[in-house]
């Protein structure tokens, strides 16, 4: 279409957006050309007192043909021009910005590499835009990936670069060629930005500069035939033994209908193995798969499938996640405010498991307690906590049948804060002193609660029912559901579990809450909320408004061997305290880099009750491969309270160690440690289609033009007309235009054409 356009107005369309119309005819002219063009107009208007054999209508269209033809043969006379700034020649400056990532060695549908348009557009012996961009301005090259670098020539280009960052090559280019007049940067890329920086960020000063950036999209937008692994997503500490439930995405294009294995491995051990049937062309499907990983330390999971027959690209097939497993013994507070089996029946679930240690605090009479697994004698003696550092030591908090009377104001807050600021773990069940029954309503720990609390029962015998519980769709994919058996068999052992009583009407959630178990009951018109969660602050809460899950483990209808009761409370347990932060946590912002890449480490330092620390001593201990220890001080960002960055680039291949130590006037603060691996990634291989929405948004936000390899011809004068810089004005004309005279001709065509059909000639 802009070749037709450019035929028929002698200019392309982007000439006229950037140009302003005058008329050339000087002031006298004009006004012997209006005095021809009335007496040309009246001359014509008198057809329509012609008589003969035509009608009115036939003498209107014949006047109307002819004074519109008068009225361009006066448009013309006028001398109708364009005033447009262009470049002065040899007198400005232009980048061109070349990508030289891995993913432009990629092969296209058509055979060819992407680098072929490089080579042959760019380069000295063969170059067209070469030669014709250098007839006008005077080039500057750059190669990126995941950094710029200026070059002589695209002859330099490797494509063996990492990843691809956008924003820190135009901001490279934009500050090399700051001293000198700029007309625009002209980025040759596929638009893969695998970067961690929003383009945003190199957009506004390149707008505020007045720099148009011209891109040209290179490769085709769609690789097929291909299948490719969505991004995983896996918590990047878990306790061990704790069953991981994912996610995994899979999107094929041009691979038919089919199945295909995905595969979980650990140190090329399987961890687990689920066959799915692809989705449609682009269409996602989602597989999920359940596994445990035993061994404490760093472990490095892979998903994979295996290559197909006829795959494009095979190295978008896998992903691999960095998982630090503890083996630490996680202590949880549990407070009961009334004897009762819940308790006992609790601890003998978890009793066996080393990586958990359920401190119970339960209220027997006024102010009188039982503790149990305490670590010594001095733990809660005095009762609940009253202050945080003693609360915060442990890592997730239950809190049982207690009326939120019993709790001061001060311990309510800080039961609140427990979840917003130290971002532990709560958990609240059921009982006749819980939820509305116990008062916790308009309290500050209300807010925290996933569920929403209505006025409590007014009847004398309460609130009761007894409800089957069954998981959602959620709860399905939540690991505190699973109760220790296979994926396709979770749904019949939950059919299989007695019913459990609850004597808290809950209902409904709060907004951005999740249900993972509902109840329902032949005497009860709503479903009861039996389990539901959701994230607050740092932290997050769960309710299990149930009051005896003990049934799932000493009712009649339960076989002796049955470890559902068991297992639930585990994995819920271990569920509570996953991802709950230390004072000191390390981490970094790529898992896997390059040898010789940058890679940010971030420290976030807090005391003992959380509050963030901004002049700690912090300092990062970094094992690398062979086993030497190199110590690397961090900063305080000033942007964040607490946080500390260094800037890493390791050159030798392998895993690394890294381990933060903090501490304030001598007074250690916490540790924590992170790792991450140095070799060749595959990170340039996913999402590698050709991204035009990202391109055609670098050109439009900095006024510049977005191209393909088949319209790119136009550049060089696209960018003489719009680009900055040394400019001069020039005016052309407008009045020899194709489309003038082709109408004219059609208006003397049309008009005889009439007078013949009717008759008239």
């Amino acid at each position: 279409m802009s070749a037709v356009f450019e035929f028929l107005f002698k200019y392309r369309p982007l000439v006229f957006e950037q140009g302003d119309f005058t008329l050339g005819a000087s002031g006298s002219a004009r006004i012997w050309i209006a005095i021809a063009a009335v007496a040309a107009v009246a001359g014509v208007a008198s057809y329509t007192m012609a008589r003969g054999s035509s009608t009115p209508a036939d003498r209107g269209i014949m006047a109307g043909l002819r004074i519109i033809l008068v009225a361009l043969v006066v448009f013309a006379l006028l001398q109708p021009m364009l005033v447009v700034s262009s470049v002065v020649p040899q007198q400005n400056f232009v980048g061109i910005l070349v990508d030289d990532s891995r993913s432009m060695s990629l092969t296209d549908r058509d055979g060819m590499p992407r680098s072929a348009f490089v080579t042959s557009e760019l380069t000295a012996a063969e170059g067209n835009l070469l030669e014709a961009l250098s007839e006008r301005f005077v080039l500057r090259f750059f190669r990126f990936s995941d950094v710029a670098r200026r070059m002589d020539g695209a002859e330099e280009l490797t494509y063996a670069g990492p990843r691809t960052d956008l924003p820190a090559a135009l901001d490279a280019a934009r500050q090399e060629l700051s001293g000198v007049p700029l007309s625009g940067l002209v980025v040759v890329s596929d638009g893969a930005d695998t970067g961690d920086r929003p383009i945003t960020d190199a957009l506004v000063p390149l707008q505020a500069g007045g720099i148009p950036v011209f891109t040209v999209g290179i490769g085709d937008e769609i690789i097929a035939p291909d299948i490719e692994m969505g991004r995983v997503e896996l918590p990047r500490t878990v306790l061990m033994g704790t069953t991981v439930m994912v996610d995994v995405v899979v999107t094929q294009h041009g691979m038919g209908a089919g199945s295909v294995p995905i595969i979980v491995e650990d140190d090329r051990m399987i961890l687990a193995e689920e066959t799915i049937d692809l989705g449609g062309d682009g269409e996602p499907t989602v597989a999920r798969l359940g596994f445990q990983l035993e061994r404490a330390g760093p472990h490095r999971v892979r998903f994979r499938i295996p290559p197909q027959p006829g795959e494009q690209v095979d190295r978008n097939n896998a992903r691999e996640v960095m998982v630090e497993v503890r083996g630490d013994r996680e202590k949880i507070l549990y407070y009961e405010g009334e004897p009762r089996f819940e308790v006992k029946f609790t601890r003998r679930a978890v009793e066996d498991d080393e990586n958990l240690q359920l401190v119970v605090l339960q209220r027997t009479a006024d102010s009188k307690f039982l503790r149990l697994s305490v670590t010594d004698s001095t733990e809660l003696q005095f009762g609940f906590p009253t202050s945080r550092e003693e609360l915060y030591r442990y890592r997730a908090l239950v809190l049982g049948s207690v009326e939120a009377s019993h709790f001061t104001h001060d311990q309510l807050t800080m039961i609140a804060d427990f979840v917003s600021e130290r971002g532990g773990g709560l958990l609240f069940l059921g009982g006749r002193s819980a939820f509305a029954e116990g008062g916790w309503g308009g309290t500050p720990v209300e807010e925290v609660m996933p569920v929403v609390l209505g006025a409590p029962s007014t009847s004398e015998e309460g609130f009761f029912t007894e409800v089957d519980v069954r998981p959602t769709p959620a709860g399905m994919a939540h690991p505190t559901v699973q109760l220790g058996a296979e994926l396709g068999e979770v749904a019949d052992r939950w059919e299989a579990l007695p019913p459990l009583t609850v004597v808290n009407s809950v209902t409904s959630t709060k907004p951005g809450a999740t249900t993972l178990l509902t109840g329902s009951s032949a005497d009860y018109p709503s479903d009861q909320v039996v389990l539901a969660f959701q994230r607050y602050g740092r932290g997050k809460a769960a309710a299990l408004t149930a009051q005896d899950s003990w049934l799932w483990q000493m009712h009649a209808d339960v076989p002796v061997e049955d470890g559902s009761h068991e297992a639930f409370w585990q994995q819920m347990l271990r569920w509570l305290v996953d991802g709950v932060p230390t004072p000191v946590a390390a981490a970094l912002s790529r898992e896997r880099v390059d040898p010789g890449s940058a890679v940010r480490l971030t420290a976030t330092v807090a005391d003992s009750t959380y509050i963030e620390v901004n002049d700690a001593s912090v300092t990062a201990r970094i094992t690398d491969p062979l086993g030497a220890i190199e110590e690397v001080p961090l900063s305080w960002t000033v942007e964040r309270d607490g946080e500390y960055v260094a800037d890493l680039r390791p050159a030798m291949e392998g895993d690394y160690e890294v381990e933060i130590v903090a501490d304030r006037d001598g007074a250690a603060l916490g540790m924590g440690a992170a790792h991450f691996r140095v070799g060749p990634g595959d990170e340039e291989y996913f999402g590698a289609g050709r991204r035009t929405s990202l391109l055609e948004r670098i050109a439009r936000e900095t006024g510049g033009q977005s191209y393909t390899p088949a319209t790119v011809a136009s550049l060089p004068e696209d960018l003489a007309v719009t680009g900055a810089g040394v400019t001069l004005v020039e005016e052309r004309d407008l009045w020899d235009m194709p489309i003038l005279f082709l109408t004219m001709l059609l208006l003397m065509g049309g008009e005889w054409a009439f007078r013949r059909a009717r008759g008239l000639v």
